[in-house]
């Protein structure tokens, strides 16, 4: 009873939010931001505690946990950092995967199947380079979220 209570419930929110995409945006930003907060928040503690036997592991913490500090205040009060980061993160990856892509072009020439796995890497990457350009807009995201949370309903309705 519980599982089909909980698969609706997660049908139900994944159509919220499919028809108000920003909204699921808002709530993951707000989730991430307040994560890095308490990470921060643990930092900066930890950073005052260890001053006075490890300097240097205390400077990296308090410098490490300012720029979370404001990283998480960003996440928080501002949706469209969270696109940016995506995007950043979605192109890096994407660079990552042609690059080594096409060194497995390059290395594997006697393999059966490198041309193949190189190919892989380098079709991936754009994949992830296209998609990091969508990712950008805060309603793609939130409509992404919307899917995920009916898929994962359906499938969790089917499983028991």
């Amino acid at each position: 009873m519980k599982s089909k209570f909980i698969s609706i419930l997660a049908m139900v929110l994944g159509l919220i939010i499919i028809i108000f995409p920003i909204m699921g945006v808002i709530g993951v930003a707000d989730l991430i931001g307040l994560s890095i907060l308490l990470i921060s928040i643990y930092l900066l503690v930890v950073g005052v505690a260890i001053i006075d036997y490890n300097k240097r592991g205390a400077i990296l913490d308090i410098i490490l946990g300012m720029v979370l500090l404001i990283v998480s205040l960003c996440l928080i009060y501002n949706v469209g950092i969270f696109g940016f980061l995506a995007q950043i993160t979605l192109y890096l990856a994407g660079i990552t995967l042609i690059i080594v892509g096409v060194v497995s072009l390059i290395n594997n020439r006697q393999s059966k199947y490198g041309f193949y796995i190189g190919i892989a890497g380098v079709v991936l990457g754009l994949l992830y380079i296209v998609i990091g350009t969508y990712v950008a807009d805060p309603i793609v995201l939130g409509v992404l979220i919307g899917l995920w949370l009916i898929i994962s309903g359906v499938l969790k309705l089917m499983d028991g």
